[in-house]
């Protein structure tokens, strides 16, 4: 009985999983934004310049991460477009992924705050950080598994795209762990290595968006 349910269930497209997505990344972005960003404590006898400079560790950390997730957006709008419909997994998979996105401004504050702390404080807010990151780079591998090999995308997609954009996200957590082997030896360093990948994933791969072609431009 419950078979002859299951074959006539109405399958669902992307459009409310993109909507809500966007959604929940835009307001993880604002907040962070809201909670890195504030006005220094300005001392007696100290500049704004000084004051400002104080607080560098909190600009740096909100760079990286505002990049990130901007990242993180940019990837899921991308490998979005490939995706025709939706099941139950890949819907738990995609909350997966925006539960640890969700979990970046937070570690974020903490790289704020102990960047410059003791050597054990900033090997544990760079676990929990790399810990977030690592977290949503592999719901993408596997919601990018699970809707190949369930038929979920669209069907006159190259197969040998669909390799090559499993390859480019694979790539990701290789790439952040190495970053965050660097934090035993500068925690600085760690985290401009973060922003030189996140910049990487910034340059058109496999499966992103190409630059547009106006109707007047050259061929």
């Amino acid at each position: 009985m419950s078979r002859w349910f299951v074959g006539r269930e109405r399958q669902r497209g992307r459009e409310r999983t993109e909507a809500f997505s966007d959604a929940v990344i835009a307001i993880i972005m604002t907040l962070m934004s809201v909670e890195l960003l504030q006005l220094p404590a300005k001392m007696e006898g100290q500049s704004l310049a000084t004051a400002l400079a104080h607080e560098w560790p909190a600009y740096l950390s909100y760079l990286v991460s505002f990049l990130i997730l901007g990242q993180i957006w940019l990837t899921h709008h991308n490998m979005w477009r490939y995706i025709e419909r939706v099941d139950q997994v890949l819907l738990t998979l995609n909350i997966g992924l925006l539960l640890f996105a969700a979990v970046i401004p937070f570690t974020t504050s903490l790289l704020a705050e102990y960047l410059l702390g003791s050597p054990s404080e900033q090997r544990l807010t760079a676990a929990l950080y790399v810990g977030a990151v690592l977290g949503e780079a592999v719901c993408f591998n596997l919601s990018w598994w699970w809707a190949a090999r369930r038929g979920l995308l669209d069907t006159e997609m190259d197969q040998r795209l669909v390799r090559a954009i499993a390859r480019r996200y694979l790539l990701g957590p290789l790439l952040y762990m190495v970053a965050f082997s660097f934090v035993f030896i500068n925690a600085v360093w760690s985290l401009i290595l973060y922003l030189l990948l996140v910049i990487f994933y910034f340059i058109p791969g496999a499966g992103d968006l190409r630059p547009a072609q106006g109707r007047g431009a050259l061929k």
